[in-house]
């Protein structure tokens, strides 16, 4: 067996406590630990003065202790150990909690170095349990740049980076090189051993940057070898080959003309359908370009041949208004829609699930409930998930599951740069809608401050005297003492609008009101019964509201760019000039900046990349829906370069060898088979 695949018990001072806490972390080996990276890093190499120390900042000191440490019993279980250090500059006192064993270590006249936080009162400097070690040592903890590993309970970041020497020691010859050389030549990338060496135990900033573009590169470059071998699977199967149809006849009935970037998107989803290998295709669009007119055609199409469809919202209102607009759409043709919904009658949803498994509907849409077991249909050919990452991994598999092997569509309103669609969205073909149908409104957005607000009220006051319609997003749905007073919550905020607008119909929509309950909010709002709607986020994917021509977002600064004009595109759907307000108190210049952004453009697509870089892709992830293996070390915000660069390299890799069968390739493939077992044989 190799020492890579070695139980870490096989180390000096781990044993069976120990490493039940690291398996905690998905440790079990030597491999294991030293791919367990650090981040971030304690830059411990600059030694300053002591009266140069600043509060809380954190820095390393050399000084004489200048006297015998006391130690003294403040009660049970409490003692203090105390000493003055010296330099030329000043004194720091030194304070240790329960550890008095430090005594004997700390010898009076001698010269330490000292690592710790610092705290100053007046012209007095201390430090609270630092770490130290004698002057001229080997300098393990100080003189150098330290990691800090990301623990659990009953490690300590010593254990790990002893236990992390002793495992690069002992593999020090077997360190694997996943890259094939030709491709680290190429990309001027570090040696394996030079990098995991140096992520750990940098000998520089210069090192540990080598190290860690090295170690993302190849992190992205197997994700992206693992895709293609997925794509590659699905590519293997056969799937249901639809009969080719004219779909200018479809267009032909349509009451305007369809984008040049709807009719792209159509036509390679048909190219996927009429194949004879099962489509599995994302489609992205901004709010309001057109997806469901795509949708509609793929029905259209699969109806054709035969076959039936799902299609799958995540909410009841949302799927009656995708009801009515199918309908529109397929109703010249005579195809049969139903619907099948939580809230039907026992009897209403036996008859459609009847009615389906005999074929007498050509598409079902509907919510969850199209997930029940005994949801069966005759012919079911295409399978449609609408804002597909409001929905988990295993619900959307569940769908397709409802035949062998069916087409598979999943829209997003989410607009995600392309790259990072690429590898969010796992193996799946990615459409984009990048052109807005004529006529399609941009929405003025503005910033304000809460001084603004007596504007504000008037403004809102104005708009729905005319007969339009507002909505108010708060961050929160009840007032929280652990958030700051001038953060708005939505039960709150309704209620002072109540006050301020007594004239007016306000209502409150947040995620703890019972699914029953918010449908009505939202049809009363849809029916144009409620003036006002106050809500949360979860109007951030809603309803079609034409009337609705204002969008007032609170507390602004607290939401992603992504999820902003997510809100926005709530208003603007309709004949009606529409507006967005975002409200934010923040003085931050960096906050201003970013909200500053919604007021330049309302391409989703150039925000989500701002939003990207900004903070990351968390917005698009949600909580792990997409179903991605999780990354140890390259972060899809920072290294959007990196991820880029990587993706190209493997393409043209696989290029030159499809199966990685290549000797050079041997160690690819076997992290590639590897990273694949252990996501289940599927990443989405």
């Amino acid at each position: 067996m190799s020492m890579l695949e070695t139980d870490v018990r096989y180390l000096g001072g781990i044993g069976e406590k120990k490493a039940q806490a690291l398996g905690k972390l998905g440790v079990f080996t030597l491999f294991a630990l030293f791919s367990f990276f650090p981040g971030p890093y304690e830059a411990r190499t600059v030694i300053k003065p002591i009266a140069m120390l600043m509060e809380n900042e954190s820095a390393c000191v050399r000084g004489m202790v200048a006297e015998t440490p006391a130690l003294s019993r403040i009660r049970r279980g409490m003692e203090l150990l105390k000493l003055r250090v010296m330099d030329d500059s000043g004194a720091l006192d030194i304070t240790y909690f329960n550890q008095s064993y430090l005594r004997d270590q700390l010898q009076k006249g001698e010269y330490y170095v000292f690592y710790g936080k610092a705290i100053v009162s007046g012209g007095r400097r201390a430090m609270t349990n630092p770490v130290f070690e004698r002057d001229g040592a080997a300098h393990t903890v100080t003189g150098r740049i330290v990691p800090v590993y990301p623990l659990t309970a009953g490690l300590s970041q010593k254990m790990m980076m002893n236990a992390a020497r002793q495992a690069l020691t002992a593999c020090a010859d077997q360190l694997p090189d996943a890259l094939p050389v030709s491709v680290t030549d190429k990309y001027n990338l570090a040696q394996a051993r030079f990098s995991y060496e140096n992520i750990h135990f940098p000998a520089d900033f210069s090192a540990l940057a080598l190290a860690r573009q090295r170690l993302a590169f190849e992190e992205f470059f197997i994700l992206a070898c693992a895709l293609d071998a997925l794509r590659g699977r699905r590519e293997e199967h056969s799937g249901i080959r639809l009969q080719a149809a004219d779909i200018e006849v479809f267009y032909a009935t349509l009451p305007f003309r369809p984008t040049g970037a709807q009719r792209r998107t159509v036509s390679e989803a048909i190219s996927d359908m009429s194949s004879g290998r099962p489509m599995s295709r994302l489609l992205q669009g901004d709010v309001g370009s057109g997806k469901t007119l795509v949708a509609a055609a793929c029905v259209w199409y699969a109806w054709k041949s035969g076959f039936q469809s799902a299609f799958m919202a995540p909410t009841e209102i949302l799927a009656e208004q995708h009801m009515e607009t199918f309908c529109a759409f397929l109703a010249p043709f005579g195809v049969r829609v139903g619907k099948l919904i939580g809230t039907m009658t026992a009897r209403q949803k036996r008859d459609v699930k009847a009615a389906l498994l005999a074929g007498e509907l050509d598409l079902v849409i509907g919510t969850h409930a199209l997930l029940s077991g005994d949801v069966r249909f005759k012919r079911l050919a295409l399978a449609i998930t609408d804002e597909q990452h409001r929905f988990g991994v295993d619900q959307r598999a569940q769908l397709n599951e409802k035949a062998d092997r069916p087409h598979v569509l999943f829209m997003s309103a989410t607009p995600i740069p392309r790259t990072l669609a690429l590898i969010i969205y796992g193996e799946l073909d990615v459409s984009v809608i990048d052109e807005l149908p004529p006529g399609r409104q941009a929405v003025d957005t503005f910033v304000v401050g809460e001084g603004y607000r007596p504007r504000l009220n008037n403004f809102i006051r104005r708009l729905v005297g005319e007969g339009r319609q507002a909505f108010v997003v708060c961050p929160m749905i009840e007032e929280s003492g652990e958030l700051p007073e001038d953060v708005k919550s939505a039960e709150n905020h309704a209620a002072q609008l109540e006050t301020v607008f007594p004239e007016l119909r306000v209502a409150c929509i947040h995620g703890r009101l019972k699914a029953k309950e918010k449908e009505a909010v939202m049809a009363g709002f849809v029916r144009g019964e409620i003036d006002i709607l106050v809500s949360t986020t979860v109007v951030e994917v809603g309803v079609d509201v034409p009337n609705a021509a204002l969008m007032i977002i609170e507390n602004a600064e607290r939401f992603g760019l992504s999820q902003l004009h997510q809100l926005r595109g709530r208003v603007g759907r309709g004949r009606h000039k529409s507006y967005c307000v975002l409200v934010s108190n923040s003085e931050g210049g960096e906050a201003r900046a970013r909200l500053k952004i919604m007021t330049q453009t309302n391409d989703g697509f150039k925000i989500s990349e701002e939003d990207l870089r900004l903070r990351g892709p968390g917005e698009f992830f949600g909580s792990r829906q997409h179903g991605l293996p999780e990354l140890h070390i390259a972060g899809m915000g920072a290294d959007m370069n990196i991820l880029q660069t990587a993706w190209d390299a493997a393409r043209l890799l696989l290029a030159e060898d499809p199966g990685l069968c290549k000797p050079e390739s041997r160690r690819l493939k076997e992290r590639t088979q590897a990273l694949i077992a252990a996501a289940g044989g599927r990443f989405n």
